[in-house]
């Protein structure tokens, strides 16, 4: 019996742990969605331009040294040391960088209104959607000269490595990394459904997304909630960022989750906080499953495919997905 297997609740687990991984980015997605109707293709190269910018901060690099060097016949790298040394830097200190990073991605978040968003307002969604691949590329590009294209080390002091108590206590391996992920992905949900339903800014988001022209005919301005919900969703991109950066380092590829969170919105909904969460525990939990038990019957590395799969799967009988809202058309 699988649910007297003790394999098969360690799989389970780390599937739902790996799904709130994914989750996180989705969060991204659905906030900017939910308030502005756009699909931001970007979100997982914010997380990516989040992650890079903290560790900067952390070890006190010169942004764009390269092209500055290069341009002035210098030797600059770093402006400061970080304060401890091999043991670690202390609290203050990061909370400081992680401060710096939040006020980088709220004038981030203006500069995309400004430049890209405000000049296409009414335009077409396609158009609206083109123009965050393109913004993708850019920030892409940006992060690599601000601060290079190696793999970097992001510790902010996070516990790692396995639960002592829980494999004592059950005999599991659980990471103690992918439990804080878990306890941060549940106070973000809480308190971003509370500011979505409960709030008069959060309000205005939803008025923002159904209807651009009612709403500015309110007196609702609709740069200043964008750049709202951009800023919002820059800070859930630099928590995504620090767990997926903590996990398995700073790389250019953790852009690419932004793809695995495409499954998780199909599932939980394009409009659905609570849903974005829903969406990946049951991808987390179906991908590990999958991979364990028939993953070695059809020659394995079920896990780059399965999320997909069982989107196009879902789709065929609930397009707006678990929590979206139906959307009716009359003629």
């Amino acid at each position: 019996m699988f649910l007297t297997d003790p394999f098969f609740w360690e799989v389970v687990i780390s599937g739902l742990l790996a799904g709130v991984m994914y989750s996180l980015v989705a969060l991204g997605f659905v906030l900017i969605f939910k308030a502005s109707g756009i699909f931001n293709f970007a979100q997982g190269v914010l997380a990516l331009f989040a992650a890079l910018t903290l560790v900067g901060f952390m070890d006190g690099q010169v942004p764009f040294a390269h092209v500055i060097n290069e341009a002035l016949g210098t030797n600059y790298h770093h402006w400061y040391e970080t304060p401890g040394g091999g043991d670690g830097a202390p609290i203050w200190f990061v909370a400081l960088s992680i401060a710096a990073t939040t006020a980088v991605m709220i004038l981030l978040a203006w500069l995309v209104v400004k430049v890209v968003l405000k000049p296409l307002v009414n335009q077409e969604g396609i158009i609206l959607f083109m123009a965050t691949i393109g913004l993708a590329f850019v920030l892409e590009g940006v992060g690599d000269l601000m601060w290079g294209a190696n793999i970097k080390v992001l510790d902010i002091g996070l516990p790692s490595g396995p639960s002592d108590w829980i494999i004592d206590q059950t005999g599991m391996f659980v990471n103690k990394l992918e439990i804080s992920a878990a306890v941060v992905a549940v106070i973000l949900v809480v308190s971003l459904t509370l500011f979505s339903q409960y709030t008069k800014m959060g309000r205005a988001l939803r008025a923002v997304a159904d209807d651009h022209q009612a709403a500015l005919s309110v007196g609702i301005s609709l740069e200043t909630i964008w750049w709202i919900v951009w800023s919002v969703a820059g800070i859930v991109a630099l928590v995504a960022g620090i767990m997926w950066g903590a996990s398995s380092g700073v790389q250019f590829s953790l852009s690419l989750i932004a793809l695995k969170a495409l499954p998780v919105l199909m599932l939980g909904g394009f409009t659905s906080i609570p849903g974005a969460i829903i969406g990946g525990l049951i991808i987390g939990v179906g991908e590990k499953l999958f991979e364990f038990y028939i993953g070695p019957m059809i020659g394995g590395a079920t896990e780059n495919w399965f999320a997909y799969v069982l989107a196009l799967g879902f789709l065929l009988f609930r397009p707006q997905g678990l929590f979206g809202e139906r959307i009716i058309e009359r003629i």
